[in-house]
């Protein structure tokens, strides 16, 4: 290795050596933020060693535990970094009349996954957001990805399937949860790195059912072999992102602004030029400082607001309890929801719909922030709420080109009206992940705000129980327990 190399992976292993002391995983970031300010190639060397090095010490943990139980003879236990969501089916089917054994168990799995894609937002990218207070996540790069797409939808090719692009921009970084990132500037060994990737593959897709395993590996597979042309879209979108999300910010260093300028001229960003050439234009004259497309601009805009959803918290941790959830990785897990429950919508639910209903719906939080379903609102407060979000929908969709900002504002209308089952299915996905992520925090903001069962059945499970009847029994099932344990009903 470089001098370089070698003093940024020492430098990943003394904060490593530090997290216990220190008490949070957040010491990583703030090394890092410090290295970038004076020279970012090092502060990639530095996050690649802390990847490593941390994926390797996760790994002996759980070699040590497995050798450890083969000596006593005991049952080989599975890894599980996230808990997950388990049910006693003879315990519960009495409580779930209307749930077959297969269901359950359908379910089981589904839940499996999805609680799994959560580790997404613990991988950190070599982007920073577009305020640099921090590097962003994979989970909430994608939402962003997906963002864009749509943005994007007006100069897609016809042979584009819209719907599908967006899907493999929300799955196409799921590897990355055991294979993690390789930014571009650094040398990886491609096939070392496919070979990860396809192992990867093999373990999240395989927690799902079986449809839906062979359904999205096969989109990943479609999205990585940039075949086809949707594929070659989303990947152009992907390609793009990481320098519009540079051109967006206040101001570049030297060695950012060299990466970039190299990505435009020689590296994989130069593939879009036949793809998307007016993308590729407006990224290439943005970057230099020259004259740009004016709808092009304004959806650029409207682009870089929305980086600012990643740093809205909200009240509900991500699933391993580690801190807060933003609302842009969750824009991102419960549009994954959506695509992974979507056979528990009913009957004229437009699933693609429900999708770019969920990319959008928390877009005004940016000026209006979050609110608690359980935090104490009243009905003047929420009546203020109401038109902070208004004001916000009117001053962030008249940021884009009339006949698009047109069309985002009715998709984010349907779902704030929740009167059509695209929207009721939608409004019901949105309740279901913090659920999950409460429980596996035992209780999380439940405790916070001193939640009893009475009140998320009447906050959250009517909600979910009105557009997917058959998921409210099945998640009720699993938080009972926790609050009859607390005499919280």
């Amino acid at each position: 290795m470089s001098i370089m190399e070698d003093l940024a992976d020492a430098l990943a292993k003394d904060t490593i050596d530090a997290l216990d002391i220190v008490g949070t995983d957040e010491l990583i970031q703030d090394v890092a933020r410090v290295i970038g300010a004076s020279s970012v190639t090092t502060q990639e060397a530095f996050l690649t060693s802390a990847r490593v090095r941390l994926s390797e010490k996760r790994a002996r943990v759980y070699l040590e535990k497995r050798i450890e139980e083969a000596k006593k003879g005991l049952a080989a236990s599975a890894p599980r970094p996230v808990p997950r969501m388990t049910l006693n089916i003879d315990a519960a089917l009495p409580a779930l009349p209307d749930l077959t054994v297969a269901e359950i168990a359908r379910l089981d799995a589904q839940y499996a996954f999805l609680m799994e894609a959560d580790r997404l937002k613990t991988v950190l990218r070599a982007n920073q957001l577009m305020d640099r207070s921090r590097f962003e996540n994979s989970a909430e790069h994608s939402w962003h990805a997906a963002l864009l797409a749509l943005l994007c939808a007006p100069m897609a090719g016809p042979d584009v399937e819209m719907s599908r692009a967006i899907e493999m921009l929300m799955l196409h970084d799921i590897v990355e949860v055991d294979a993690g990132d390789h930014p571009i500037h650094i040398t990886h060994n491609p096939a070392s790195v496919a070979a990860l990737e396809e192992a990867a593959a093999d373990r999240i897709y395989g927690l799902l059912p079986e449809d839906l395993r062979r359904r999205f590996r096969a989109t990943w597979e479609e999205f990585e072999a940039m075949q086809s042309p949707t594929a070659r879209y989303a990947k152009a979108i992907d390609f793009l992102a990481p320098a519009l999300q540079s051109i967006g910010a206040p101001e570049q260093d030297d060695d950012e602004r060299h990466i970039v300028a190299t990505n435009l001229t020689q590296g994989r960003a130069t593939k879009t030029k036949d793809i998307l050439p007016d993308l590729f234009e407006f990224t290439r004259a943005g970057f230099y400082g020259e004259a740009v497309d004016a709808t092009l601009a304004a959806r650029f805009a409207f682009w870089c607001e929305a980086d600012r959803l990643k740093s809205v918290y909200r009240a509900t941790p991500i699933a391993d309890g580690s801190r807060k959830e933003n609302t842009g990785e969750h824009s991102w897990h419960i549009m994954l929801y959506a695509l992974t429950l979507a056979d528990q919508a009913q009957d004229g639910v437009d699933i693609a719909l429900a999708i770019k209903m969920l990319v959008l719906h928390d877009i005004v939080e940016i000026d209006a922030g979050d609110t608690p379903i359980h935090g104490a609102v009243t009905v003047e407060a929420q009546k203020a709420q109401d038109e902070a979000e208004i004001k916000a929908a009117d001053r962030l969709f008249d940021l884009l080109p009339p006949e698009q900002g047109v069309e985002f504002r009715a998709i984010w209308e349907e779902f704030e009206a929740a009167q059509t089952p695209t929207a009721i299915f939608a409004k019901s996905i949105d309740r279901v992940q913090p659920v999950l992520h409460n429980l596996a925090d035992d209780g999380g903001s439940w405790r916070t705000y001193n939640v009893k069962l009475h009140q998320l059945d009447t906050r959250v499970g009517t909600k979910i129980a009105k557009g997917c009847p058959k998921l409210w029994p099945y998640i009720r099932s699993q938080c009972e327990p926790w609050f009859v344990a607390r005499g919280a009903l």
